[in-house]
C-alpha cells in the first residue's frame, strides 16, 4: 500500500492550499481516508476524516469551517482544501488510510509520507 501526499507549500496567511493523496495498493473504496498533521514539537493531530461512502465526515476542532475534505473513488484520491490558513497550520500532513467502521482520531492501518504546509504572517 502507498499513499502519496502532495500539494503542500509555502502561503501566507489567508490563503488557500489543496492538498491531495494518491492511494494505491488496496481496495480505496473500503476505506476510512484521513488527514493528519504534526508540527514541530507537538503531537500529531486528527484534522479531518472521510468515510468510504463520503457522507459520513469529521473534522478536528482546528479545521471545522475552514477546511473541506473530500474524495474521488474513482481516482482513489482524498483531498484536503484548506482556506483561510494561519501560520498555526504550518505542519507536515499526512493522509491515513483505515478499514475501520466508524472515523478514528488516532490509529489508522497505513500512513502516507506527508506533505509540508508552511503558512507565513
Amino acid at each position: 500500500v502507498q499513499l502519496q501526499a502532495s500539494g503542500g507549500g509555502l502561503v501566507q496567511a489567508g490563503g488557500s492550499l489543496r492538498l491531495s493523496c494518491l492511494a494505491s495498493g488496496l481496495t480505496f473504496s473500503n476505506y476510512v481516508m484521513a488527514w493528519f498533521r504534526q508540527a514541530p514539537g507537538k503531537e500529531r493531530e486528527f484534522v479531518a476524516g472521510i468515510a468510504w461512502s463520503g457522507f459520513n465526515i469529521e473534522y478536528g476542532d482546528s479545521a471545522k469551517g475552514r477546511f473541506t475534505i473530500s474524495r474521488d473513488n474513482a481516482k482513489n484520491m482524498v483531498y484536503l482544501q484548506m482556506n483561510s490558513l494561519k501560520p498555526a497550520d504550518t505542519a507536515v500532513y499526512y493522509c491515513a488510510a483505515d478499514r475501520a467502521a466508524g472515523i478514528p482520531k488516532r490509529s489508522y492501518t497505513y500512513w502516507g509520507q506527508g506533505t509540508q504546509v508552511t503558512v507565513s504572517s
